[in-house]
């Protein structure tokens, strides 16, 4: 068996190569349950992170009205599109929004805070738009 700490690589490939054969007996079950539960995770992460910059030009958009331009519109645009096809990957994320977006608006407010020079204090404790304003199209904060 292929050491799961010295050569990653082999041992996934052992692994899968085991599943496919269907020699479950020989398969390395606490590591691979380690690595599924670290896959779901990395998807939510993805989720979070994609949500966190998409607050932040929503953010900006609001609070940097003379800054406002095709490119944040652009980026704005994007990130709800990377949000949504990462949901769509993961569905199973759905009831876990609630705290994904309170997260990310933590996150987006440093960020913004930082990227503006404006004080963390004059941004909305609490993200102020719901799920569905966050991901409407033509949603654009003014």
């Amino acid at each position: 068996m292929i050491s799961y700490e010295k050569d990653f690589y082999s041992w996934t490939q052992e692994q899968a190569d085991l599943l496919r054969k269907g020699q479950f007996n020989n398969l390395d079950i606490p590591n691979l349950i380690e690595e599924i539960e670290t896959m779901g995770r990395s998807e939510k992460r993805e989720l979070e992170s994609r949500l966190t910059i998409l607050l932040l030009h929503l953010l900006k958009w609001k609070f940097q009205e003379v800054r406002r331009g095709r490119s944040w519109q652009l980026s704005i645009d994007e990130q709800r599109i990377q949000f949504e096809d990462t949901l769509n990957e993961n569905p199973g994320l759905k009831p876990q929004l609630d705290e994904i977006v309170k997260k990310a608006y933590k996150l987006a407010v440093i960020k913004a805070a930082r990227e503006t020079k404006i004080s963390k204090a004059v941004f909305p404790e609490c993200c102020p738009w719901n799920l569905a304003q966050i991901i409407e199209d033509e949603f654009y904060p003014d």
